[in-house]
């Protein structure tokens, strides 16, 4: 099994998706999985206001295309909803891959906090990104209930363990 995925957050930033995913990784590749992670290395970054720390991907669509394909998985995984998962969604919505997601950040809220947004708006647009995938992987039951009562559909429980 060859797993891709791709990831807006990753080194060296350290926050709760970037350990998630390496104790995955670590975890998959003890049972034969190959695992690959499409991130923002090699590509332009800027730095995301009002966060630091963080930075943006510029990403080239035709180099992203190239990444996935270059890694020939048999699945894929989007864990993040910034430029590297919205150009991974792209490519597998385009294709007619099948792929899942994975919802861990609050982003309508933490966008509201700091922009006269609303979160409706913001919730719009993450259920139209997460409503491509076949699976859409939430942290825990409660999480679940209230993204289920926003309009998300096929939601799926990815528990963190200890």
């Amino acid at each position: 099994m060859r797993l891709l995925i791709a990831s807006d957050a990753w080194h060296p930033q350290v926050n709760g998706v970037v350990r998630t995913l390496m104790s995955l990784a670590k975890s998959l590749r003890r049972q034969g999985t190959v695992v690959e992670f499409l991130t923002s290395e090699g590509f332009l970054t800027l730095p995301v206001p009002t966060y630091p720390g963080l930075r943006w991907a510029l990403p080239n669509p035709r180099e992203v295309a190239r990444r996935i394909e270059q890694a020939a998985p048999n699945a894929i995984h989007i864990a993040t909803e910034g430029p590297i998962g919205q150009l991974a969604r792209r490519y597998c919505v385009k294709r007619g891959l099948p792929f899942t997601t994975s919802y861990t950040t609050r982003f309508p809220e933490y966008i509201r906090a700091r922009f006269p947004i609303p979160e409706r708006w913001t919730y719009e647009a993450l259920r139209r990104f997460h409503g491509a995938a076949t699976v859409t992987m939430v942290s825990t039951p409660s999480l679940m209930t209230e993204l289920a009562g926003r309009g998300f559909t096929n939601l799926g429980l990815w528990t963190r363990g200890v």
